[in-house]
């Protein structure tokens, strides 16, 4: 298969603008994730895209391959999307690296891009057992439910399964799996989705992937034990510094 990483960046971040561009010992964040990401060895080709021309700077400085993309995206699916529609090289998989993760592991990228090796699949994202009480209490964890063939069967920012006539303690009953986001898309799939119209699922709960779901789409979900870190604001800077 040819695979494309394409790694949205974003310079005007509402809780951290510029991040991308940050020093990390050194080097920017945006650097950290190219290579990072780099290392994956199912990966045939990788693109940084962005609206700013700052990042793209940046990635030609250090030599990494940049496209510059429309500002008003409203999502790295859509970001990824128009960079896969002006390439001429053919990829029969994109994946969507997240840009704020400068301790990106390759592992995990090949773990979800192994997905595809079943034709079925249309698109694949992660998931962990690693979760507590308060994360699944907590709105800004993602919470996911699967079937038999660990295809998704929804998401929330809810306790889900919902354990409120549980007769005795839910982690003990229910293995609750906790989302994490990364995702990774058949080529014309990832062209479809790029069409779809915003739903009202997706607006009540705040998550893109609803709309997918309630379109038909079947979305796999693959286990991990990896977990990197990433930088949302100011504050998760110290804690990424630490284990560089």
């Amino acid at each position: 298969m040819h695979i494309l990483g394409i790694i949205p960046a974003r310079y005007g971040s509402s809780r951290f603008p510029g991040k991308p561009l940050i020093s990390l010992k050194g080097k920017t964040m945006i650097q950290r994730v190219v290579e990072g990401a780099s290392k994956a060895s199912l990966l045939t080709d990788l693109i940084v895209a962005t609206d700013d021309q700052r990042i793209a700077d940046e990635v030609t400085r250090f030599g990494g391959k940049v496209i510059m993309t429309d500002s008003k995206h409203p999502t790295g699916t859509d970001r990824c999307a128009e960079v896969l529609r002006n390439l001429t090289e053919h990829y029969d998989v994109v994946i969507n690296i997240q840009g704020d993760e400068p301790l990106v592991d390759a592992r995990q990228l090949d773990q979800l891009l192994q997905a595809f090796t079943n034709p079925e699949v249309q698109i694949a994202t992660l998931a962990s057992r690693k979760i507590e009480m308060e994360d699944i209490l907590n709105p800004n964890r993602i919470k996911l439910v699967i079937d038999k063939d660990h295809r998704a069967l929804y998401f929330s920012r809810s306790p889900i399964p919902n354990f409120a006539s549980a007769k005795s303690k839910p982690m003990e009953i229910y293995p609750f799996l906790r989302h994490i986001g990364l995702y990774a898309y058949r080529s014309e799939v990832l062209l479809q989705l790029n069409g779809l119209e915003e739903t009202q699922l997706e607006k009540i709960e705040s998550l893109e992937q609803l709309r997918w779901l309630y379109n038909g789409y079947s979305i796999q979900v693959v286990e991990t034990e990896i977990e990197t870190p990433n930088i949302d604001t100011p504050e998760d800077v110290e804690k990424v510094m630490r284990l560089l």
